[in-house]
């Protein structure tokens, strides 16, 4: 008889990191159902295969073909409110992501270090004063980027010059958050009722301004800034056990650090120029998947990010329908999500999922 054969630390890994990919596509197949559903909700119902069949003979027709209801329903208006979901919740997971790896602190997301805040600042100036950094519907997107630098430089100065701790780092963030946030309602006090009214819509979040176009500008940041994150992600991983130890293990810790900040607050200037200021999914998202997935972000980060899109799109589809035929901005909508199921993962954590 043939002995048996003792399982080995390399047998274990491979079994963890199997699990892992079939959560990752667990998360795909959610959006996929969550997508199908929010396309067929709505004042006109469209049922699942219909919504098939309509896109199939739209890829097959190229465009050409005569356009019925339907088409003009699922092309104009909800494909692209659902593809600027998923793309915003991707951004803003990966976002929440990187940021509460390289700061190592739970706390971290796009919110609370200033930089959502910083970037909706800049959109202020556009709407209110129409000044910033480029020319027409481009000065929305430099003001956002621009300003979302700001807090981004801060942090990578304090842990660089000052040696803060990531508690510090949090804590001058939310500071920072404050003060932007003041800045902008003192914007709104002064703006005329126009660009008051798309000021204080944009603030709220919503995904109904989405078109093509602004969903061909964030993709191609997201392809570009993802693949960047992703291969940094073992950099983080370094970082998490501190910089002297990373630094010993030949990680340019300072380098990857401002790299890092950098990317994240591009991809979330991004994602609120055209989206507006949507919480706690930076937040939220990457929270729950380290429960899963664990704290190795070669999976954490597209696990955040497919989470992420999966928690916008269920948000949107209650959104639409929870007092329909009124849409209600879907930034409400997370933050009436996100605020208590954070406060439950609080309560109910048993052990520290965070390493």
């Amino acid at each position: 008889m043939a002995p048996t054969r003792l399982k080995t630390p390399e047998d274990d890994y491979r079994k963890a990191s199997f699990k892992k990919t079939i959560f990752l596509f667990f998360l795909v197949f959610l959006i996929l159902i969550a997508a199908t559903l929010s396309l067929s909700i709505g004042s006109y119902h469209i049922d699942a295969q219909k919504i098939f069949m309509v896109i199939w003979e739209k890829l097959a027709s190229a465009g050409t073909g005569i356009e019925t209801s339907e088409d003009v329903i699922i092309w104009t208006f909800r494909l692209p409110r659902i593809t600027m979901g998923i793309l915003a919740g991707i951004g803003l997971g990966i976002s929440g992501a990187v940021m509460q790896s390289i700061l190592r602190n739970p706390l971290a997301s796009p919110t609370t270090v200033g930089v959502s805040s910083a970037a909706g600042l800049g959109a202020a100036l556009a709407f209110v004063w129409g000044v910033g950094v480029g020319h027409g519907r481009l000065i929305l997107i430099g003001n956002a980027f621009v300003f979302s630098i700001i807090p981004a430089l801060v942090i990578f100065g304090l842990s660089r010059f000052k040696k803060a701790t990531p508690e510090m780092i949090i804590l001058a963030g939310i500071g920072m958050f404050y003060i932007f946030s003041a800045l902008t309602s003192l914007l709104q006090y002064f703006a005329a009722q126009d660009a008051l009214k798309s000021l204080v819509v944009w603030l709220m979040g919503d995904l109904g301004r989405a078109n093509w176009r602004d969903i061909r500008a964030a993709t191609g940041v997201i392809l570009v800034c993802f693949p960047l994150l992703l291969w940094k992600a073992w950099d983080l991983n370094l970082m998490g056990a501190g910089d002297e130890t990373a630094k010993t293990l030949g990680v340019a810790v300072g380098q990857s650090r401002l790299v890092v900040m950098l990317t994240a607050s591009l991809v979330t200037a991004t994602i609120i120029c055209f989206t507006g200021m949507i919480g706690f999914i930076g937040l939220v998202a990457p929270h729950i998947c380290r429960m899963v997935v664990g704290g190795d972000n070669r999976f954490l980060i597209p696990a955040a990010g497919l989470f992420g899109a999966a928690i916008l799109l269920i948000a949107d589809c209650i959104a639409r329908t929870v007092i329909a035929p009124v849409i209600i901005p879907v930034g409400i909508i997370t933050s009436c999500i996100g605020g208590p199921l954070f406060m439950y993962l609080i309560i109910q954590k048993k052990k520290a999922y965070w390493s």
